[in-house]
């Protein structure tokens, strides 16, 4: 049997905003760059083109007892179904299902019509609560939700969410399946039955976190910079300011859907000059991207902590990388955080290809480390300067680092 020869069906598995539809994505570019034909079939765009007067917003039309609308949805479903078994009965090798696919009915259903070629379910968890808020808050975005304040729209989506629930039934009795951690791209349960063709390429790509194009960017001067003050929360110098336009315009041409930052004034002070000159650019503040806390010696300028605490400072440099501040952090005691706002980052990042985070130095020399492999001791001594950018990319098949200059 050649490659050619060797077809499957991934059926996603999940209740909504737990990163189904960016999981199947991903999957679709990778097998794609790789000459591997694959198409995705998502029951949520049937429901949007087909039935626009069922007003789909309202948490109603997804109760388990409205049977008409569970009829409907049953039917959308079979088209995807039926659409999926024809296109691998041509030239498709992978035909992607992309639905909730919760109970153990529409998974019966899709056995009963899809028994030409193995199917592997992937069921999606993520039980970080703030992500799927901020998820839902991207959801209500669409079209559908248009006519309704943002509020009565999350509304409705956790309500849509409940009665998912209501149906939920774990996976467990198919034959070919694997639970994955959408967040942190972590397979963490699997059961194979059939000799699956692709598996091992589709499970790398899972666990693989992929980079198209990220725009990770220092901010800009600050006053406490100015007079090479560690930590606060100051705000930014009229040049800071005018390095930050300058970065606008910039990225004028590129669309950011996203820009993260951290909770800082310095960070979201840069990130607004270049949200003015986007369209449709969301702030999103995280506190996984704070600098790190210098604890006693915040606010202090490194000759001052020379001066009046030289045993914190001789201490510091013997082993800056794990040395920690006393009431404060360390580079090797904020790695963890700065994990989880990168997982973060990557997981809300799906309207485009860029991803842009503005952080600090101590923050920007971690994220880097995740790239460049430095290291430990080499960390905290990584270059970032605040009048360039470093621009990276990191997939299967392509690794670029380059340290630009944006004025």
């Amino acid at each position: 049997m050649t490659l050619k020869d060797e077809k499957l069906y991934i059926a996603m598995v999940g209740l909504p905003s737990q990163g189904k539809s960016t999981v199947a994505f991903r999957m679709q570019d990778v097998f794609r760059k790789n000459d591997i034909p694959t198409r995705i079939f998502n029951n949520g765009v049937l429901r949007r083109k087909y039935a626009p007067e069922m007003d789909t917003w309202s948490s109603h039309f997804y109760n388990p007892d409205n049977s008409d609308a569970v009829e409907l949805r049953r039917n959308f479903a079979l088209i995807n179904i039926r659409n999926a078994k024809q296109y691998l009965a041509g030239k498709g090798q992978v035909a992607i299902l992309d639905a909730t696919n919760v109970s153990s009915d529409r998974r019966a259903l899709i056995e009963e019509y899809l028994t030409d070629h193995p199917i592997l379910y992937i069921q999606c968890v993520n039980n970080d609560e703030e992500i799927v808020n901020m998820s839902i808050r991207y959801k209500v975005k669409a079209p559908e939700f248009a006519s309704l304040p943002e509020d009565k729209a999350i509304s409705e989506f956790k309500k849509r969410i409940n009665y998912y629930k209501m149906i939920y039934d774990d996976l467990g009795t198919e034959k070919n399946f694997l639970r994955m951690d959408s967040l942190h791209n972590k397979i963490f349960d699997e059961q194979l039955t059939d000799q699956l063709p692709l598996y091992s390429r589709i499970r790398d790509c899972l666990v693989t976190d992929v980079v198209k194009s990220l725009f990770l960017i220092r901010h800009t001067e600050t006053y406490f910079n100015v007079d090479d003050r560690i930590g606060g929360d100051t705000d930014l110098t009229p040049k800071g300011m005018e390095q930050a336009n300058a970065l606008g315009l910039f990225f004028q041409k590129k669309k950011i859907a996203y820009i993260f930052t951290s909770e800082k004034k310095r960070t979201i002070q840069t990130a607004q000059a270049i949200q003015r000159l986007q369209q449709d650019c969301t702030i999103v503040p995280l506190k996984e991207f704070n600098e790190i806390n210098a604890g006693i010696c915040e606010g202090m300028s490194y000759d001052e902590i020379q001066r009046t605490m030289p045993d914190v400072y001789s201490a510091r440099k013997a082993d800056k990388y794990n040395y920690v501040y006393p009431g404060g952090e360390g580079y090797n005691t904020m790695k963890e955080r700065i994990k989880i706002g990168v997982k973060k980052a990557f997981f809300l990042n799906r309207k485009t290809d860029n991803i842009m985070i503005i952080g600090h130095r101590a923050v920007n020399r971690m994220i880097l480390s995740h790239f460049l492999y430095r290291r430990e001791e080499d960390v905290p001594y990584i270059y970032i300067p605040q009048d360039k950018f470093y621009h990276i990319v990191a997939t299967q098949d392509r690794k670029l680092f380059e340290l630009k200059k944006y004025q």
